[in-house]
Formats: C-alpha cells, sequence, structure tokens
C-alpha cells in the first residue's frame, strides 16, 4: 500500500493487498483468528452476538433478525459473506455499508497486527476472510452496536467466526454444499454446523432433516445447550409460521426461525411479538427471489445454489408458473458441476428458454460444461449468453418478451454482476474479492 496516494489509489492499493491475501487460498480453521482478535484486543467481546450458521438461508435470517433489533430501536450491526457488489456490503452498522475509506483504515490498521503475528509464523498470518471478519468485529465496537449478528461463513466448527461466544447459536438448514471441506454426508455438515454451539448457551435449529436434528440434538445436550426447535415451535403446517415480505415459502421458514431468536432473548431485550412482526416485514434482503421491474420485463433475481437451494427453487418455480401461467425465460449461471446438476435439473422441468451466463469467477461453469447437463427431452430454447448482452443498459433487458416473465439464478456471483449492471448507483462490482 502506497504511503501518501489520493484517496482512490489508496481504495485501489488495499483491494490489492486484501486480493493477494485471498490468492493464498482457503484457509480453513480457528486458530490464525484466535492469534488475530488477541492481537487487536480481542474486539469480538465487545458486542453481544447472535451467532448464524447454514447450508441456507444463513443470509436472510441474518437480515431479518436485524429487522427484528432495529425495529425494537437498537443499533445493530451484521457481518454476511460474500458481497454482491461491493466489498463493504460485509459489514453493516444500522445496515450502512462498510465505506472505501473505512476499509482502507482498517487495513492499515490490521496489516501490522497481521504482519507481527507472520513474524513468529508466516502460516499463521491471516487469511482475506479474516481480515474482513476482524473489521466486523473493529466496527460494530467502536460503533458501540448493541448487538451484533455474524453469520459464518462456511460451516462452523472450523470457521473464523467461531472466536465468538454468542447468545444464541443458530443453525437455519442442513445439506450438502461445500463437501470437499465438510464432508460427504449429511451427518458430518450438521457436526461441522454444531461446532458453534456454546456451552450452556441457548442454540435456535431450523427445520433440517432428522439425520442431521440428531446430530445437533446430541452436540447440544453434550454441552448444556438449551435447544428450541422451529419444527416444535411453529410445526409443520406453514400457514403457522411469521410472514415477512421476502417472498418465497421457504424466507417464513427463516421467519419462523428469526422469531425463535428473539422469543428465547431475555425479556430486556424488548424484543415483543409486536415487534417482531414489524421486524420482518420490512426486512431488506436482496436476490433473494426479489421482483423488480426492467425495461417492461418483470425480472426475478433468487441465489438458489447449491442442491438444497434446488428443492427450493422447484418449489418457487411451480407457483411462478401456477400464478402466470406462462413457462418462464432462465438466466443462469454456477460455480461447479456438483450445483449445477441439480438446479438445472430444475430449471429445464420450468423454463421456455435457457440463457447460460459464465460468472466471472476462476470456479464457474464453462458454457459448455452447462450445456451437458441440459437433458434431451428438454424442448426449450438455450443460448449462450453475457451480462452485458442481456442487460445492454440499466433499464433494459434484451431477453424474452414483454409479456414474459425473466429469472436470473444459480451463483450469488452471477446475481451480483446484474445488480451492478442494472442499478450503477451500487458502483462498479469487486468480483475480485467476492469468492470466499
Amino acid at each position: 500500500m502506497s504511503p501518501d496516494p489520493t484517496a482512490a489509489d489508496d481504495y485501489l492499493a488495499v483491494q490489492d493487498y486484501l486480493f493477494g491475501l485471498k490468492a493464498r487460498g482457503v484457509k480453513y480453521g480457528i486458530d490464525r483468528m484466535r492469534l488475530l482478535v488477541a492481537e487487536i484486543g480481542h474486539p469480538e467481546r465487545a458486542v453481544p452476538i447472535i451467532h448464524v450458521a447454514g447450508t441456507n438461508g444463513k443470509g436472510s435470517t441474518s437480515a431479518l433478525l436485524d429487522a427484528i433489533f432495529h425495529a425494537a430501536g437498537w443499533r445493530t450491526g451484521m457481518y454476511t459473506s460474500p458481497h454482491l457488489v461491493k466489498l463493504g456490503e460485509r459489514v453493516q452498522v444500522d445496515r450502512r455499508i462498510l465505506t472505501e475509506a473505512e476499509i482502507v483504515a482498517y487495513a492499515r490498521e490490521l496489516k501490522p497486527a497481521a504482519e507481527r503475528i507472520a513474524g513468529a509464523s508466516p502460516d499463521d498470518h491471516p487469511s482475506f476472510f479474516e481480515f474482513m471478519t476482524a473489521m466486523a468485529f473493529l466496527q460494530f465496537a467502536r460503533r458501540r452496536c448493541d448487538v451484533g449478528i455474524i453469520e459464518v461463513g462456511m460451516g462452523g466448527r472450523l470457521d473464523a467466526t467461531n472466536v465468538v461466544t454468542p447468545e444464541i447459536a443458530v443453525i437455519t438448514s442442513i445439506g450438502l454444499d461445500h463437501c470437499e471441506f465438510l464432508g460427504e454426508r449429511i451427518e458430518q455438515i450438521a457436526a461441522e454446523k454444531a461446532g458453534i454451539i456454546k456451552p450452556g448457551r441457548p442454540v435456535v435449529m431450523g427445520r433440517v432433516p432428522p439425520a442431521a436434528e440428531a446430530v445437533i440434538r446430541a452436540r447440544a445436550a453434550e454441552l448444556g445447550a438449551p435447544l428450541h426447535s422451529v419444527r416444535e415451535a411453529f410445526g409443520e403446517d406453514l400457514a403457522s409460521y411469521p410472514e415477512t415480505n421476502l417472498e418465497g415459502d421457504y424466507q417464513r421458514w427463516n421467519a419462523a426461525t428469526a422469531a425463535l431468536v428473539a422469543r428465547c432473548l431475555p425479556g430486556r431485550w424488548r424484543l415483543t411479538p409486536e415487534v417482531v412482526e414489524r421486524g420482518l416485514r420490512h426486512a431488506d434482503w436482496p436476490g433473494r427471489w426479489q421482483r423488480t421491474i426492467l425495461g417492461g420485463h418483470t425480472l426475478v433475481l433468487d441465489a438458489s445454489h447449491n442442491p438444497e437451494g434446488a428443492e427450493v427453487l422447484a418449489n418457487n418455480l411451480r407457483q411462478l408458473v401456477d400464478e402466470t401461467g406462462r413457462a418462464p425465460v432462465v438466466i443462469t449461471g454456477v460455480l461447479g458441476v456438483v450445483r449445477a446438476q441439480p438446479l438445472l435439473e430444475v430449471i429445464c422441468r420450468f423454463a421456455k428458454e435457457i440463457h447460460f451466463v459464465v460468472p466471472n469467477q476462476a470456479r464457474a461453469c464453462t458454457h459448455e460444461q452447462l450445456e451437458a447437463l441440459v437433458p434431451p427431452t428438454f424442448k426449450g430454447v438455450v443460448r449462450r449468453a453475457t451480462v452485458e448482452g442481456i442487460f445492454p443498459s440499466p433499464r433494459t433487458c434484451a431477453v424474452g418478451r414483454p409479456e414474459d416473465l425473466v429469472v436470473v439464478t444459480g451463483s450469488i456471483y452471477l446475481l451480483g454482476e446484474v445488480m451492478a449492471r442494472i442499478q450503477p448507483e451500487r458502483g462498479e462490482i469487486e468480483s475480485r474479492l467476492q469468492d470466499f
């Protein structure tokens, strides 16, 4: 980082530095993060924390919790990943994202701490994700947040965020994803997610498969952590679940999870049923079956990106076809064939036209890989495309007819590219810092 550059150059230099950390690859484990928070004075202890893990739904549940606490008048901090467009989206206080100037200042503060740690052991140099996690802890402490809502990056047990001792641990869902790190079986993945449970601290469990539930219950019992189940609290009938302004049946599952967290917290938080209802109806979490109008088209932005998400996507597309009486036009791009296969199976059941896009990420499926997953029974149109070609200007969608509903789904990174294109006020996309 240059010692005396212009502000713009300063931020670019920090981006280069952080990208250099990211380029070293994933560092799974919390020992380095323990060293880092100790070096900077343990800011993770300054604010009460809600810790949220899960295969799907953890970001939405975090946003719903943020809205509930905000409705009660508390100052909220929220840490999520990855970002859609700007790096600062990962760290928010009262939903204001971390500014470029703040990122520069925190990077300059953390870099010497990281070098001191690496001086003793080069392998202990913090990773990109650990830098961002430390920025969140520092920002929440210095902005005097009343509560911090921390989303796990991956897994739980060995995730960098797992240096916190939360008021409540939350596990939203369990499905097969990141299997190369977390295991090939539901029980293994559940064990990793259950690694965020702390002795004597309550845990809220969302709707999870029976095999996962058994693992989570056993871990909670072992640690003396009171467990609260969404299924036990709300039953199986979706009609009994809380409503939210976020669209989709699965968001009512997430709303129930957030409402149960609020119910389990002490009365001093003032999270009354009225406050919870108001928060759930005013949540903001873009890209989760989000509808917008663009160039005469109704456009749906959706973040389904793994096998569990494919089941949710199937339900949403089925309801969409029932609602409109028309098969949608689908734009999709996915990271990895394992994720792409179940998504393409669903998309091909409902779409009349598919446009394949390759997100600007190294792990993205090629056009050829995506085309190979289209079953011979699919009779619709399949085309190769680019985000720029589909959205040639911020108010234009170049695919489908005006009466068609267009769905963008698959990788969250594809959604970010689309959002940057159609909402230029968000700023230029920082895609090289999205992955991890």
